[in-house]
């Protein structure tokens, strides 16, 4: 997305719209983008710089961690900012930030339960059952040593 700075009013301007997600430059095929990037973005000048806050929002197709199979993963940042200085440029272009902020919030490690509404086939980890006193004697790694008859 560039924004021209001579079109910006000294109010401020708001700018809402789409890129194409070929922006996000994802090579990883675990999680891939499938619609376009929306912004709705407030956009002004201070002092020098151009200011911009929003929010940004993608849907991604992602593989689960825990069951491998494909799941749809809205990716939003409804909190957005940032600040750049102008030094002379008439055209800003605010691409690489969107970028980078989009890549923050993407999960480390997506699951398909992520928000509740399914449950995971994938493989759960359970507490171990609970260890009675007899058991837990018989595990005191310690009790061969106490053993010992030092003289």
């Amino acid at each position: 997305m560039k924004v021209h700075v001579h079109q910006i009013p000294p109010e401020g301007k708001r700018f809402e719209g789409i890129d194409p997600n070929t922006i996000l430059d994802l090579s990883e095929s675990d999680i891939v983008p499938v619609s376009p990037v929306s912004y709705a973005l407030d956009i002004g000048l201070s002092e020098g710089g151009l200011f911009a806050t929003g929010q940004l929002g993608v849907d991604m197709e992602c593989t689960c961690v825990g069951c491998l199979e494909r799941f749809k993963l809205p990716v939003t940042v409804d909190d957005f900012a940032i600040q750049i200085e102008l030094s002379g440029k008439e055209e800003i272009d605010l691409t690489e930030p969107i970028r980078e902020d989009i890549i923050l919030a993407l999960p480390a490690h997506p699951r398909c339960d992520w928000n509740g509404e399914r449950t995971c086939p994938g493989v759960h980890r359970q507490a171990p059952p609970p260890v009675t006193e007899a058991e837990d004697s018989s595990r005191d790694v310690w009790s061969a040593l106490n053993q010992l008859k030092i003289k």
